[in-house]
């Protein structure tokens, strides 16, 4: 599976870029808070975004040898996803709630924007 280690390296380059947007935006804006909401919740999305390549690649070699399938990891990841609520709950004054619950959302968002992007690129 080359073409799914390319894509989790193209939307890892995508997630960067934004990090790194949020990071300057936290350092000369006024709105810290929320990018700092930002900055943890679309960490933790570049976490689970790798999580799941892993367990699809893992999934992959399971099949292809016959062998038993475990799940993809939706436990951890909503685990994850909770530890980074729990955390803008616990620091309201410094993390913005819904940023960080867009921040969860990112790489969700990155993946469907690359596939229309790349299905928009095949077709030239």
């Amino acid at each position: 599976m080359p073409e799914l280690k390319l894509m989790f390296i193209r939307q890892r380059k995508y997630i960067f870029l934004l990090l790194s947007v949020y990071v300057l935006g936290w350092g000369f804006t006024s709105y810290q808070s929320i990018f700092l909401g930002l900055i943890l919740g679309t960490s933790l999305s570049l976490f689970n975004l790798w999580l799941m390549a892993r367990r699809v690649d893992k999934f992959g070699q399971a099949v292809a040898k016959g062998e038993k399938v475990r799940s993809l990891g939706m436990v951890s990841r909503m685990a994850s996803a909770v530890l980074a609520v729990m955390i803008a709950m616990k620091y309201p004054e410094k993390l913005h709630l819904i940023s960080v619950v867009f921040g969860l959302m990112t790489a969700y968002i990155v993946i469907m924007i690359d596939y229309f992007l790349q299905s928009f690129h095949l077709r030239k």
